[in-house]
Protein backbone atom coordinates (compact mmCIF):
# COMPACT_ATOMS: atom_id res chain seq x y z
CA UNK A 1 0.00 0.00 0.00
CA UNK A 2 1.12 3.21 -1.01
CA UNK A 3 -0.17 6.46 -1.45
CA UNK A 4 -0.76 10.24 -0.73
CA UNK A 5 -2.73 12.90 0.66
CA UNK A 6 -3.83 16.33 1.96
CA UNK A 7 -3.36 16.37 5.90
CA UNK A 8 -6.67 18.28 6.05
CA UNK A 9 -9.11 15.61 4.76
CA UNK A 10 -6.64 12.77 6.61
CA UNK A 11 -7.11 14.88 9.90
CA UNK A 12 -10.78 14.96 9.08
CA UNK A 13 -11.35 11.49 8.04
CA UNK A 14 -9.01 9.77 11.00
CA UNK A 15 -10.59 11.68 13.85
CA UNK A 16 -13.96 11.22 12.56
CA UNK A 17 -13.92 7.43 11.98
CA UNK A 18 -11.95 7.22 15.15
CA UNK A 19 -14.95 8.06 16.94
CA UNK A 20 -16.25 4.63 16.41
CA UNK A 21 -13.19 2.78 17.61
CA UNK A 22 -14.20 1.34 21.57
CA UNK A 23 -12.78 3.11 24.79
CA UNK A 24 -11.33 -0.23 25.54
CA UNK A 25 -9.47 -3.09 23.54
CA UNK A 26 -11.48 -5.71 25.24
CA UNK A 27 -11.49 -8.89 23.62
CA UNK A 28 -10.53 -7.71 20.21
CA UNK A 29 -7.51 -5.56 20.13
CA UNK A 30 -8.21 -5.36 16.48
CA UNK A 31 -11.20 -3.13 16.70
CA UNK A 32 -8.61 -0.28 18.76
CA UNK A 33 -7.49 0.41 14.62
CA UNK A 34 -8.53 2.01 11.76
CA UNK A 35 -9.20 -0.32 8.62
CA UNK A 36 -7.14 1.98 5.91
CA UNK A 37 -7.19 0.32 2.09
CA UNK A 38 -6.33 2.08 -1.16
CA UNK A 39 -7.64 0.86 -4.68
CA UNK A 40 -5.83 3.39 -7.53
CA UNK A 41 -7.28 6.19 -6.22
CA UNK A 42 -9.66 5.45 -3.74
CA UNK A 43 -9.31 5.40 0.04
CA UNK A 44 -11.64 3.80 2.38
CA UNK A 45 -11.19 4.15 6.09
CA UNK A 46 -13.54 2.44 8.45
CA UNK A 47 -13.67 2.66 12.46
CA UNK A 48 -15.70 0.20 14.16
CA UNK A 49 -16.84 -1.19 17.64
CA UNK A 50 -19.14 -3.50 15.66
CA UNK A 51 -21.98 -1.72 17.23
CA UNK A 52 -21.33 1.53 15.47
CA UNK A 53 -19.53 1.81 11.75
CA UNK A 54 -18.07 4.98 10.51
CA UNK A 55 -16.88 4.39 7.01
CA UNK A 56 -15.43 7.14 4.70
CA UNK A 57 -13.94 7.05 0.96
CA UNK A 58 -11.98 10.11 -0.24
CA UNK A 59 -10.13 10.39 -3.35
CA UNK A 60 -5.84 10.29 -2.57
CA UNK A 61 -2.42 9.99 -4.92
CA UNK A 62 -2.64 5.95 -5.33
CA UNK A 63 0.52 4.44 -5.78
CA UNK A 64 0.22 0.95 -4.53
CA UNK A 65 -2.71 -1.08 -3.67
CA UNK A 66 -3.58 -2.35 -0.40
CA UNK A 67 -4.56 -2.54 3.31
CA UNK A 68 -3.64 -2.34 6.90
CA UNK A 69 -4.92 -1.21 10.18
CA UNK A 70 -3.50 0.79 11.82
CA UNK A 71 -3.70 2.09 15.56
CA UNK A 72 -6.64 4.62 15.22
CA UNK A 73 -5.74 6.72 18.29
CA UNK A 74 -2.16 7.49 17.70
CA UNK A 75 -2.93 7.75 14.03
CA UNK A 76 -5.33 10.51 14.29
CA UNK A 77 -3.20 11.92 16.99
CA UNK A 78 0.06 11.80 14.22
CA UNK A 79 -1.99 13.47 11.65
CA UNK A 80 -3.37 16.03 13.72
CA UNK A 81 0.06 17.26 14.96
CA UNK A 82 1.91 16.98 11.44
CA UNK A 83 2.86 20.47 9.47
CA UNK A 84 -0.27 21.25 6.59
CA UNK A 85 0.47 19.57 2.85
CA UNK A 86 0.49 16.29 1.86
CA UNK A 87 1.40 13.01 3.77
CA UNK A 88 3.14 10.13 2.28
CA UNK A 89 2.17 6.23 3.42
CA UNK A 90 3.87 3.63 2.85
CA UNK A 91 3.04 -0.39 3.76
CA UNK A 92 6.07 -2.50 4.47
CA UNK A 93 5.25 -5.96 5.85
CA UNK A 94 3.67 -5.31 9.01
CA UNK A 95 4.75 -1.64 9.59
CA UNK A 96 3.75 1.55 8.18
CA UNK A 97 5.61 4.68 7.40
CA UNK A 98 3.99 8.22 7.43
CA UNK A 99 6.47 11.17 5.99
CA UNK A 100 5.78 14.56 6.03
CA UNK A 101 8.23 17.37 5.74
CA UNK A 102 11.05 16.30 8.03
CA UNK A 103 8.64 14.46 10.24
CA UNK A 104 8.71 10.35 9.71
CA UNK A 105 6.97 7.77 11.77
CA UNK A 106 6.72 4.11 11.44
CA UNK A 107 4.29 2.06 13.53
CA UNK A 108 3.44 -1.10 13.87
CA UNK A 109 0.01 -2.58 12.36
CA UNK A 110 -2.33 -5.01 13.93
CA UNK A 111 -3.85 -8.22 11.73
CA UNK A 112 -5.69 -7.00 8.99
CA UNK A 113 -7.63 -10.28 8.92
CA UNK A 114 -8.48 -10.13 11.89
CA UNK A 115 -10.68 -6.75 10.87
CA UNK A 116 -14.71 -7.46 10.84
CA UNK A 117 -16.09 -7.67 7.83
CA UNK A 118 -18.55 -4.90 6.33
CA UNK A 119 -21.55 -5.23 4.88
CA UNK A 120 -23.83 -1.92 4.53
CA UNK A 121 -27.08 -3.66 5.17
CA UNK A 122 -30.41 -2.88 2.89
CA UNK A 123 -33.60 -1.90 3.75
CA UNK A 124 -36.10 1.03 2.55
CA UNK A 125 -34.31 4.52 1.77
CA UNK A 126 -35.60 7.58 2.68
CA UNK A 127 -34.01 11.50 2.13
CA UNK A 128 -33.92 13.83 5.06
CA UNK A 129 -33.53 17.70 4.78
CA UNK A 130 -30.31 18.11 6.56
CA UNK A 131 -31.11 21.70 8.33
CA UNK A 132 -34.24 20.43 10.40
CA UNK A 133 -32.63 17.80 11.03
CA UNK A 134 -29.07 19.08 12.28
CA UNK A 135 -31.64 21.13 15.12
CA UNK A 136 -33.53 18.72 16.02
CA UNK A 137 -30.66 16.44 16.66
CA UNK A 138 -28.90 19.43 19.30
CA UNK A 139 -32.25 19.27 21.06
CA UNK A 140 -33.15 15.79 21.71
CA UNK A 141 -29.85 13.72 21.21
CA UNK A 142 -27.87 15.54 24.52
CA UNK A 143 -31.40 14.50 26.66
CA UNK A 144 -30.66 10.56 26.20
CA UNK A 145 -28.75 8.58 29.29
CA UNK A 146 -25.11 7.79 28.89
CA UNK A 147 -25.11 5.06 31.41
CA UNK A 148 -24.84 1.69 29.85
CA UNK A 149 -26.37 -0.21 32.58
CA UNK A 150 -29.77 1.50 31.08
CA UNK A 151 -29.68 0.86 27.42
CA UNK A 152 -32.83 1.25 26.71
CA UNK A 153 -32.26 4.91 27.82
CA UNK A 154 -28.98 5.69 26.07
CA UNK A 155 -31.06 5.73 22.39
CA UNK A 156 -33.00 8.30 20.83
CA UNK A 157 -36.65 7.28 19.97
CA UNK A 158 -37.50 7.23 16.14
CA UNK A 159 -41.50 7.90 15.74
CA UNK A 160 -43.78 8.11 12.75
CA UNK A 161 -46.45 10.57 13.73
CA UNK A 162 -49.09 12.17 11.03
CA UNK A 163 -47.61 15.01 10.75
CA UNK A 164 -43.91 13.94 9.87
CA UNK A 165 -41.31 12.75 12.09
CA UNK A 166 -40.96 12.73 16.30
CA UNK A 167 -37.65 12.05 17.81
CA UNK A 168 -37.40 11.84 21.83
CA UNK A 169 -34.90 10.94 24.22
CA UNK A 170 -34.36 10.65 27.84
CA UNK A 171 -32.55 9.92 31.16
CA UNK A 172 -35.56 9.57 33.40
CA UNK A 173 -34.44 13.38 34.89
CA UNK A 174 -34.89 15.12 31.63
CA UNK A 175 -36.74 14.71 28.25
CA UNK A 176 -36.49 16.26 25.38
CA UNK A 177 -39.70 15.45 22.34
CA UNK A 178 -38.94 17.25 18.60
CA UNK A 179 -41.04 16.93 15.52
CA UNK A 180 -40.25 17.48 12.27
CA UNK A 181 -43.46 17.86 10.20
CA UNK A 182 -43.48 16.24 6.82
CA UNK A 183 -40.50 14.30 7.36
CA UNK A 184 -41.35 10.52 6.74
CA UNK A 185 -38.37 7.94 6.84
CA UNK A 186 -40.57 5.22 8.85
CA UNK A 187 -44.30 3.66 8.11
CA UNK A 188 -47.20 4.14 10.23
CA UNK A 189 -47.19 3.44 13.83
CA UNK A 190 -43.13 2.44 13.17
CA UNK A 191 -40.97 3.08 15.81
CA UNK A 192 -37.26 2.19 16.04
CA UNK A 193 -34.58 3.11 19.15
CA UNK A 194 -31.34 4.56 17.50
CA UNK A 195 -28.49 4.94 20.01
CA UNK A 196 -27.72 8.65 20.76
CA UNK A 197 -23.96 7.96 19.72
CA UNK A 198 -24.53 7.33 16.51
CA UNK A 199 -26.81 9.92 16.09
CA UNK A 200 -24.52 12.36 17.79
CA UNK A 201 -21.60 10.98 15.21
CA UNK A 202 -24.53 12.09 12.26
CA UNK A 203 -24.65 15.42 13.66
CA UNK A 204 -21.53 16.35 13.22
CA UNK A 205 -21.49 15.39 9.91
CA UNK A 206 -24.88 17.16 8.58
CA UNK A 207 -23.35 20.53 7.15
CA UNK A 208 -21.52 18.66 4.05
CA UNK A 209 -24.36 18.46 2.36
CA UNK A 210 -28.38 19.96 2.01
CA UNK A 211 -29.36 16.19 2.06
CA UNK A 212 -28.92 12.93 4.43
CA UNK A 213 -29.99 9.77 2.76
CA UNK A 214 -31.19 7.11 5.59
CA UNK A 215 -31.96 3.64 5.49
CA UNK A 216 -33.71 1.25 8.25
CA UNK A 217 -33.26 -2.21 8.41
CA UNK A 218 -34.89 -4.71 11.00
CA UNK A 219 -31.83 -4.53 13.06
CA UNK A 220 -29.58 -2.04 11.66
CA UNK A 221 -29.70 1.95 10.28
CA UNK A 222 -27.57 3.51 7.97
CA UNK A 223 -27.34 7.31 7.58
CA UNK A 224 -25.28 8.30 4.77
CA UNK A 225 -24.03 11.72 3.17
CA UNK A 226 -22.08 12.72 0.54
CA UNK A 227 -18.70 9.92 1.03
CA UNK A 228 -19.56 8.80 4.65
CA UNK A 229 -21.96 6.08 5.91
CA UNK A 230 -22.32 6.13 9.43
CA UNK A 231 -23.73 2.56 10.47
CA UNK A 232 -25.11 1.03 13.64
CA UNK A 233 -26.89 -1.02 15.29
CA UNK A 234 -30.75 -0.28 16.45
CA UNK A 235 -31.65 -0.76 20.16
CA UNK A 236 -33.73 -3.83 21.13
CA UNK A 237 -36.60 -3.06 23.78
CA UNK A 238 -39.62 -0.95 25.03
CA UNK A 239 -38.92 2.66 25.58
CA UNK A 240 -40.98 3.84 28.55
CA UNK A 241 -44.41 5.60 27.57
CA UNK A 242 -43.38 9.24 27.11
CA UNK A 243 -46.64 10.25 26.79
CA UNK A 244 -48.22 9.51 29.64
CA UNK A 245 -44.93 11.33 31.45
CA UNK A 246 -46.28 14.61 29.72
CA UNK A 247 -48.64 16.66 32.11
CA UNK A 248 -51.82 16.97 30.44
CA UNK A 249 -52.45 20.70 31.88
CA UNK A 250 -49.69 23.09 34.57
CA UNK A 251 -51.87 25.75 36.67
CA UNK A 252 -48.57 27.95 36.68
CA UNK A 253 -47.16 29.80 34.21
CA UNK A 254 -43.50 31.76 33.39
CA UNK A 255 -42.89 33.83 30.34
CA UNK A 256 -39.51 34.93 30.43
CA UNK A 257 -36.48 36.12 28.28
CA UNK A 258 -34.39 33.51 26.99
CA UNK A 259 -31.68 35.04 27.35
CA UNK A 260 -31.62 36.90 30.71
CA UNK A 261 -32.92 33.65 32.19
CA UNK A 262 -29.68 32.27 30.81
CA UNK A 263 -27.38 34.68 31.93
CA UNK A 264 -29.47 34.71 35.32
CA UNK A 265 -28.61 31.38 35.82
CA UNK A 266 -24.67 31.34 34.88
CA UNK A 267 -24.13 33.90 37.10
CA UNK A 268 -25.76 32.14 40.11
CA UNK A 269 -24.48 28.52 39.30
CA UNK A 270 -21.37 30.07 40.54
CA UNK A 271 -22.25 29.05 44.00
CA UNK A 272 -24.11 25.66 43.01
CA UNK A 273 -21.37 23.05 42.91
CA UNK A 274 -21.65 19.74 42.50
CA UNK A 275 -25.12 18.29 42.82
CA UNK A 276 -26.46 21.39 44.57
CA UNK A 277 -29.66 22.52 42.93
CA UNK A 278 -31.03 25.70 42.24
CA UNK A 279 -34.08 27.43 43.45
CA UNK A 280 -36.46 29.45 41.29
CA UNK A 281 -39.07 31.82 43.68
CA UNK A 282 -41.88 32.34 41.73
CA UNK A 283 -44.86 34.52 42.32
CA UNK A 284 -46.86 37.75 40.91
CA UNK A 285 -44.81 39.82 43.04
CA UNK A 286 -41.29 38.23 42.17
CA UNK A 287 -39.11 35.86 40.40
CA UNK A 288 -35.57 35.05 42.02
CA UNK A 289 -33.15 32.36 41.41
CA UNK A 290 -31.22 31.18 44.59
CA UNK A 291 -28.51 28.72 44.98
CA UNK A 292 -27.57 27.75 48.56
CA UNK A 293 -24.21 26.38 49.69
CA UNK A 294 -23.51 25.21 52.86
CA UNK A 295 -20.53 26.04 54.35
CA UNK A 296 -19.91 28.52 51.24
CA UNK A 297 -22.60 30.89 50.84
CA UNK A 298 -25.80 31.52 48.92
CA UNK A 299 -26.37 33.69 45.41
CA UNK A 300 -30.07 35.03 44.38
CA UNK A 301 -30.72 37.37 41.55
CA UNK A 302 -34.39 38.83 40.64
CA UNK A 303 -35.20 38.81 37.06
CA UNK A 304 -37.68 40.30 34.93
CA UNK A 305 -40.80 38.30 33.14
CA UNK A 306 -44.84 37.07 33.40
CA UNK A 307 -45.72 34.81 35.97
CA UNK A 308 -49.33 33.75 36.17
CA UNK A 309 -50.49 31.06 38.80
CA UNK A 310 -50.02 30.55 42.78
CA UNK A 311 -46.76 31.22 44.12
CA UNK A 312 -44.86 28.11 44.35
CA UNK A 313 -40.55 27.21 44.90
CA UNK A 314 -39.56 24.68 42.20
CA UNK A 315 -35.55 23.62 42.56
CA UNK A 316 -34.23 22.14 39.02
CA UNK A 317 -30.07 20.65 38.65
CA UNK A 318 -29.07 24.09 37.01
CA UNK A 319 -26.74 21.76 34.20
CA UNK A 320 -30.03 20.22 32.76
CA UNK A 321 -32.40 23.49 32.77
CA UNK A 322 -29.43 25.35 31.19
CA UNK A 323 -28.91 22.39 28.59
CA UNK A 324 -32.74 22.85 27.80
CA UNK A 325 -32.58 26.88 27.56
CA UNK A 326 -29.64 26.29 24.94
CA UNK A 327 -31.18 24.45 22.35
CA UNK A 328 -34.35 26.50 22.32
CA UNK A 329 -34.70 28.90 19.39
CA UNK A 330 -37.36 31.99 20.08
CA UNK A 331 -36.26 34.71 22.03
CA UNK A 332 -38.80 34.24 24.99
CA UNK A 333 -39.43 30.86 26.30
CA UNK A 334 -42.35 29.35 28.87
CA UNK A 335 -41.80 27.76 32.06
CA UNK A 336 -45.12 25.48 33.11
CA UNK A 337 -45.33 23.92 36.57
CA UNK A 338 -47.65 22.32 38.34
CA UNK A 339 -45.86 21.61 41.98
CA UNK A 340 -42.42 21.45 43.54
CA UNK A 341 -42.36 18.09 42.47
CA UNK A 342 -43.54 17.15 38.90
CA UNK A 343 -42.34 17.43 35.77
CA UNK A 344 -42.03 20.92 34.38
CA UNK A 345 -42.66 22.13 31.09
CA UNK A 346 -39.82 23.98 29.16
CA UNK A 347 -41.00 25.38 25.19
CA UNK A 348 -40.80 28.08 23.08
CA UNK A 349 -43.34 30.28 23.45
CA UNK A 350 -46.21 30.04 20.71
CA UNK A 351 -44.02 27.29 19.26
CA UNK A 352 -45.48 23.71 19.75
CA UNK A 353 -42.66 21.27 17.66
CA UNK A 354 -40.00 20.99 20.72
CA UNK A 355 -40.97 20.29 24.65
CA UNK A 356 -38.08 19.84 27.28
CA UNK A 357 -39.48 17.92 30.05
CA UNK A 358 -37.40 18.65 33.59
CA UNK A 359 -37.68 16.85 37.04
CA UNK A 360 -37.85 19.15 39.92
CA UNK A 361 -35.55 18.57 42.92
CA UNK A 362 -36.96 18.12 46.15
CA UNK A 363 -35.02 20.52 48.99
CA UNK A 364 -36.04 20.93 52.71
Amino acid sequence: MKFKCEKETLEKTFSLARRATPNRSGTNPVLSGLYVEVKKNKLVVLGSDLDLTIRIENEVGGEEDGKAVIPGALLADIIRVLDDGQISFVLKDSEIQIKSGKSEFNLRTLPVDDFPRFEEPGGNKATIDTQSLSNAFEQVVKAASTDDARPILTGVLLSAEENGLRLVATDSYRMAIRDIPGTEILGRDEIVLVPSRALDVVKRILDEDDHLDVVLGEKEAVFKIQNISVVTRLIEGEFPNYKGLIPEKNKNKLVINREELLSALQRVKLLAREATPIRLLMSDKKIELLAIEQDIGQATEKIDGNYSGEEITVAFNPDYLIDGLDVLTTEEICLETTDALKPAILKGLNEEIFLYLLMPVRVS
